[in-house]
């Protein structure tokens, strides 16, 4: 990989994931604090762009297949996406930001697996090469966060909507940048135009179908920490204007597994035990958060020290069972068809997946708040326990797949 490749693909995750990253670690505690929303109007927020990745990435997933140079069509997008990000952060009202939400997530959606399709298109040795690429969304995530804290530190203001303005921002540099990417035509050349159809196909693959049930599992809980972990920090004592600061613990934690563990364990240990121990880390991260709440509630000592050098733990469950499991995807899918593929475990994992957990983490929440007081502890035991479930039947029935072949489905079509 050359280095001019290299810090063109880095530059767009470090964009790509600033704009997620300056909004959504603080949006919950936003709403409920600032908004006065309740735990289930939180979660049906945050189940907005899954709900949009369930659609959005199957249509221009095609276009980039088929029709157009994925690097034209993510400039178009983030573009589209900058203007509502910027108005998102004048909108109080639930039913208005609940709309501004879905036009946002309906532009960018896609461009979280089409990022990963151009990056894949460019890369030889994908497995080793692609953490290299991928950490620049992670520190993308980071300084959008520090960015977030700084201004709302210097500025003197006092509302967390800034957080939406920066990553409108965040948004518009990389629409411009976007054109200066490699080029990545569509491939006209492609056995049937329905790319995504085909898409489907590999899902008759058992091995896949096991690893897609499984993802879309893991991924209802990973909504548990991104819906609730800031309002819980700052239930523990964590003032607002550092929440996202804090909350980039765990992003340092992915830095780390990502640019030094990934590259030199998935050779060694392969896609099946690196998926392992990164659900094992879940439940591990949710019984801290259980303890902690539990610790608080009965007089005893604040656990927040604990929690925080738990977040970190973010980084073995991230990238450990995600990342690895995008990485397993190309390995699998034919190359004409693998924006589709991508997009594919976008619709399972950061749709259909994170819509459910987004809805199901607010009415938990919900169920367990009496007042304005909610029973922590066991809101984060449901997550924990499921967790643990997958962990124990994932490595009993997910095989690794043979280098360069899925089972039945040749790499090159």
């Amino acid at each position: 990989m050359s280095v001019g490749l290299w810090w063109r693909l880095w530059l767009m995750m470090f964009l790509e994931f600033a704009i997620w990253g300056a909004w959504a670690p603080v949006l919950g505690a936003y709403v409920q604090k600032e908004l006065h929303f309740n735990g289930a109007q939180t979660g049906w927020l945050f189940s907005i762009l899954p709900l949009a990745s369930i659609f959005s990435p199957m249509v221009f997933g095609q276009i980039a297949d088929r029709y157009l140079p994925t690097q034209r069509l993510l400039a178009m997008l983030s573009f589209v996406g900058a203007i509502l990000l910027w108005y998102m952060a004048s909108v109080q009202s639930y039913s208005a930001l609940l709309g501004v939400m879905l036009a946002f997530s309906i532009v960018y959606a896609p461009t979280l697996v089409l990022t990963n399709s151009l990056s894949f298109e460019h890369l030889k040795n994908a497995e080793k090469t692609f953490g290299y690429v991928r950490v620049g969304g992670t520190i993308g995530w980071m300084i959008a966060g520090y960015t977030l804290t700084i201004w709302l530190h210097l500025s003197g203001h006092t509302s967390q909507a800034d957080s939406f303005r920066i990553a409108a921002i965040f948004s518009l540099i990389l629409a411009v940048f976007s054109l200066a990417l490699p080029n990545t035509p569509p491939k006209r050349e492609g056995a049937d135009p329905l790319a995504f159809r085909r898409a489907f196909r590999l899902l008759a693959d058992r091995n896949f179908a096991v690893f897609m049930i499984i993802s879309f599992i893991v991924a209802t809980e990973l909504q548990f920490y991104y819906v609730l972990t800031s309002p819980f920090l700052e239930h523990l004592g964590v003032k607002p204007a550092n929440t996202s600061t804090v909350m980039t613990l765990a992003q340092a934690g992915e830095l780390f597994v990502m640019a030094i563990l990934l590259p030199w364990l998935l050779p060694r240990w392969g896609v099946r035990k690196m998926m392992v121990v990164g659900i094992i880390a879940w439940p591990l991260r949710y019984a801290i958060f259980s303890l902690a709440a539990y610790m608080g509630s009965h007089g005893g000592p604040n656990l927040l020290p604990l929690v925080e050098a738990a977040l970190p733990l973010h980084g073995f469950c991230y990238v450990f069972f995600f990342v690895v499991g995008f990485i397993y995807v190309d390995t699998v899918a034919p190359i004409d068809i693998r924006a589709s593929a991508q997009s594919l475990i976008g619709i399972v994992v950061l749709g259909i997946g994170t819509w459910i957990g987004s809805i199901v983490a607010g009415q938990i929440q919900q169920a367990f708040t009496v007042g304005t007081v909610t029973n922590w502890t066991d809101v984060f035991l449901v997550p924990c326990v499921l967790t643990v479930l997958c962990a124990i039947v994932f490595p009993l029935i997910f095989q690794d797949p043979t280098p360069g072949r899925a089972e039945g489905f040749a790499l090159v079509s």
